[in-house]
């Protein structure tokens, strides 16, 4: 059964570069029937809250991205420690003293001298009396595991065949002086106990993958498969990263936009086939296929967001918008006819007040200096309410016949005035809609 997982750290909120792993995860779980793992990476107490924890799951939620269970690494800390002393006693971790200043020295020695930057393993040499000594100075030690110096290969989904030299990679610390776990090895000893069996995840992570095989393998686990999708950048191809905390599913959803636009345009952004909008996720996860992505930065422009959701919006029926159309104050008898006057020029549903507002309470005209007189007469000639689809059709006839006006000159200064817009509904369907009439 395939197993994948979103990991995401409650350390901030989930923005449209977290959306792509996570909805690239649970649509290769869903296609297979197989299972999608929410799982917090929270082991950072400092930075992790719950609110963002909450958050996360409130916009998994409304997404549509259900979860089979959730996971939570803060309530692991003694597995964590149970497979740091089975890695010990098999010597593939080591202790280490050197502050990030002298690593920062070493660093730029070695690349004085050519060589690659890479971590020189001296705190393997270290005796025991030599460690004794280093702790009574004050330095606390922290922890590496011992990569075995070969090469890792593995049959990307995304990227094709990878190789990397571990003799290129320095030992990754995995556990802080202060006892902390880090990343790379928590996340690795969950995948192997949860039977995680596909990772889709950034490009940034392959290094870390590499050394997670063989962190997974020494475990005596038997690592997933792998795929990383590409980075996303702005619509010119600028960084993004410093953008993504205003892009965040949280601010567009505020923006109006609606989760299947979201999730139709993520689901293809990047990949050979040309975005289009689905209605629902079972159609998005049978067309889905992670091996149609490319590995070249994404372009992400959230404008293309609306688009979508304009016509995801204006294919709504009435029913799925009942509530939201009741709660405006339209009354029962007009809402329906409210709705399918409006939908067609709204963009995100918030679109609908301002227009409900323009019913209700009538416009404000907008009449250009040199309309005025005409629209005065015009006005003068409007029939008494109410309205019907009959009355707009009617009425400019008459005032066609009483000034001469035809055409754009005849209806677009009455429109305008009806109803202080330039575009809008038909306005056979507005005038029964319409509870009063403007004065100049």
């Amino acid at each position: 059964m395939t197993v994948t997982r979103f990991a995401p750290s409650p350390t901030g909120y989930i923005h449209v570069g977290n959306l792509r792993t996570a909805l690239m995860n649970y649509l290769i779980a869903k296609k297979s029937g197989g299972q999608f793992i929410l799982r917090l990476d929270d082991t950072d107490q400092e930075r992790s809250k719950q609110e963002y924890a909450d958050q996360i799951m409130r916009d998994l939620e409304w997404l549509g991205l259900h979860w089979d269970r959730v996971e939570k690494q803060s309530l692991r800390l003694d597995r964590y420690r149970e497979a740091a002393e089975d890695l010990k006693a098999k010597g593939k971790f080591y202790e280490v003293f050197e502050s990030p200043t002298e690593l920062d020295l070493k660093r730029k020695k070695q690349l004085n001298m050519g060589k690659p930057p890479v971590y020189d393993r001296a705190g393997l040499k270290l005796s025991d009396v030599e460690k004794e000594k280093l702790r009574a100075e004050g330095r606390d030690g922290y922890w590496r595991f011992l990569l075995d110096q070969e090469r890792i290969e593995w049959t990307d989904g995304i990227l094709g065949p990878i190789s990397i030299d571990a003799a290129s990679v320095s030992d990754p610390v995995l556990i802080r002086a202060d006892g902390q776990v880090l990343y790379t090895f928590a996340s690795s000893v969950d995948d192997i106990d949860m039977g995680v069996t596909f990772i889709v995840r950034g490009a940034d992570h392959v290094t870390n993958t590499a050394t997670q095989i063989q962190i997974m393998k020494a475990m005596g686990g038997t690592p997933p498969n792998f795929a990383h999708h590409s980075l996303l950048t702005g619509a010119k191809g600028e960084e993004l990263s410093k953008r993504l905390g205003t892009l965040s599913l949280k601010d567009l959803r505020a923006q109006g936009v609606e989760a299947m636009a979201l999730l139709s345009l993520m689901a293809r952004l990047g990949s050979s086939r040309p975005v289009e909008l689905f209605t629902n996720i079972d159609e998005l996860a049978e067309g889905f296929d992670v091996g149609t992505f490319g590995a070249a930065p994404t372009k992400f422009d959230a404008e293309d967001l609306f688009p979508l959701t304009r016509g995801y919006v204006q294919g709504l029926s009435f029913d799925q918008v009942k509530d939201r159309v009741a709660a405006l104050g339209v009354p029962a008898d007009k809402a329906e006819e409210f709705w399918d006057v409006a939908k067609g020029n709204i963009t995100v549903l918030g679109d609908l007040e301002g227009w409900w507002q323009l019913f209700r309470d009538g416009a404000t005209p907008l009449v250009a200096d040199e309309d005025r007189e005409f629209v005065a007469q015009a006005l003068a000639m409007l029939p008494a309410q109410p309205w019907t689809t009959e009355t707009w059709g009617q009425w400019t006839a008459a005032v066609k016949e009483a000034t001469g006006r035809k055409g754009k000159g005849l209806f677009m200064p009455l429109r305008k005035a009806m109803t202080g817009r330039e575009n809008g509904p038909e306005m056979a369907d507005v005038m029964p809609l319409l509870a009063k009439a403007p004065t100049l």
